[in-house]
């Protein structure tokens, strides 16, 4: 074998080994409504996650697309929120989807209430049906931790 040949499959191989190197796991901290599992291992997902100083909630459902339907959802967001000692003004981004989105306008004062006018980036999205099939709304939220 040449010396070139040689030089040049030795390269390829070293390269191609270290792009196949296995990263380390991000350090994930989760909770899940009290779960010891920290998790729903049925539908396989976690109520929240947090990743340094991110937090992510998954979407929060609400069967009915009243005052109080809408207040219990935000309610349950709230308490997401306070397992890690944060409210909704560490709030950046909501997604919201709803199977009426003209309904949900008529309650947005009761989800103002909780964002208490410090408003984060925002989606609302009308669709078709959700994961469960009688719930009408579901919210989910980012929220930062603040720098110490």
């Amino acid at each position: 074998m040449n010396r070139n040949l040689f030089i040049a499959l030795f390269l390829l191989l070293s390269v191609s080994t270290t792009a196949q190197k296995i990263k380390p796991p991000i350090e994930k901290e989760k909770w899940h409504w009290g779960n010891p599992n920290k998790q729903d291992t049925s539908a396989g997902y976690a109520q929240t996650v947090k990743v340094g100083d991110v937090l992510y909630i998954s979407g929060t459902v609400a069967t009915d697309i009243t005052e109080e339907g809408v207040k219990r959802l935000y309610s349950a967001l709230e308490r997401s929120l306070k397992q890690y000692g944060l409210t909704f003004q560490h709030v950046v981004k909501e997604n919201l989807y709803t199977t009426d989105i003209e309904l949900m306008k008529q309650f947005n004062f009761v989800r103002k209430q909780f964002y208490k006018g410090d408003f984060p980036a925002a989606t609302w999205v009308q669709i078709v049906r959700l994961y469960m099939p009688d719930a009408k709304l579901e919210i989910e939220l980012i929220a930062h931790f603040p720098k110490l």
